[in-house]
């Protein structure tokens, strides 16, 4: 079997936790029988500054054409001029569109060995196991009109949210489904006693669970949601929301995993992959770090984990996705730390070395 998977390296620290990605799923393959191949394209700013776009047309052909794609990392001081028309960040927001990419799935949990790095009191980790699918190409990011004017003699800019009942009924039906998979408990988050966006969202998420009476549908506004991750977060099993909700939600989420280097995600739509799964975009939500580029201190766990939800999601390999985790699960179990997530006087690894941990306990299980 030859997985056909497209690698976006990007920016900062992207190179190096794809990289290390790249190296565990090598060793699965040798242990499990599947093959790679794999290209290498750019996206982001190195994009911009070779070819003056964030996303290549090159680029977005591939990954049409790819089974998965795996992302590092888009952005860095370099480009982060707020006045330029050309910014790393349309390189990601443009290909999710152009793939459509409507669904990000980010699992939180907290492994027991972690609760030390976690700012949250242990006795709150005990138990959390949440999946947060965040609408990934509507809402705010994508509304228009977004423009600068001059009203009054005086600068207003406008960013607008919409949402369509479509939009929100295809990634409830997603949402909904893996509940359905999971704990049978879904909670929608939103702002709906302000916003029309959200009431809509409201109105059209309690359509779509009358499909799923096994379902328990609770509803949280955003601001009640973000108190309760912290108070009360193993009481989450599927949240459901917007794109900005969602994208703020789960990284204030990485800290009951105790880093933001550790958690991964998928990106999924309706496109499927020659061999008939998800054709997805998997790569861990933290950004490129520009602080700790070409260290090799950066945690790859989260694109190494996202690796392992690309071989379930998009190949159907369950039992090859399980070795890859279980064997990120070992290394922490054993005390291998990068500088993120180490305490006290706990021996660093670097991000190669993590890796090599990673592919010695998957050719041990």
């Amino acid at each position: 079997m030859e997985l056909n998977i497209i690698l976006l390296p990007g920016d900062g620290v992207g190179p190096e936790v794809v990289s290390a990605a790249v190296d565990v799923l090598e060793a699965a393959g040798d242990r499990f029988g599947f093959q790679l191949k794999t290209r290498e394209y750019k996206i982001g700013g190195c994009a911009i500054d070779e070819f003056g776009t964030a996303l290549p047309d090159e680029t977005r052909d591939a990954c049409q054409r790819s089974d998965a794609v795996l992302l590092g990392a888009v952005g860095g001081p370099k480009w982060d001029d707020p006045r330029a028309a050309v910014r790393p960040e349309q390189g990601l927001l443009g290909l999710r569109k152009e793939l459509g990419l409507f669904a990000n799935l980010r699992p939180v949990r907290s492994m027991p060995d972690l609760t030390g790095a976690s700012p949250i009191r242990p006795d709150k980790l005990e138990g959390v196991d949440l999946v947060v699918v965040r609408e990934l190409t509507g809402g705010i990011y994508f509304g228009k009109p977004r423009e600068r004017t001059s009203v009054n003699g005086e600068i207003q800019a406008v960013d607008t949210m919409l949402y369509s009942e479509s939009e929100i009924r295809r990634v409830a039906h997603l949402a909904f489904g893996l509940a359905r998979e999971r704990r049978k408990a879904l909670t929608s988050v939103d702002k709906a006693n302000v916003l029309e966006c959200s009431r809509l969202w409201r109105e059209v998420v309690a359509q779509v669970a009358l499909a799923y009476p096994d379902v328990t549908l609770e509803n949280h506004l955003v601001d009640a949601a973000a108190m309760y991750l912290i108070n009360q977060p193993a009481s989450y099993d599927v949240i459901l929301t917007g794109n900005m909700f969602g994208d703020i939600l789960t990284d204030e989420a990485s800290m009951l995993a105790g880093s933001m280097g550790l958690l991964p995600s998928a990106s999924l739509g309706d496109a499927r992959n020659a061999f008939g799964f998800p054709l997805g975009m998997y790569e861990p939500i933290h950004g490129s770090a520009p602080d700790i580029a070409g260290k090799n201190i950066a945690n790859p766990v989260g694109t190494i984990l996202s690796a392992a939800m690309m071989l379930r999601l998009s190949f159907g390999l369950e039992a090859e996705a399980r070795a890859v985790e279980s064997a990120v699960e070992q290394a922490i179990t054993d005390g291998v730390r990068t500088v993120d997530i180490a305490e006290g006087n706990e021996s660093v690894s670097s991000t190669t070395e993590f890796a090599q941990f990673v592919i010695r306990n998957i050719g041990s299980t």
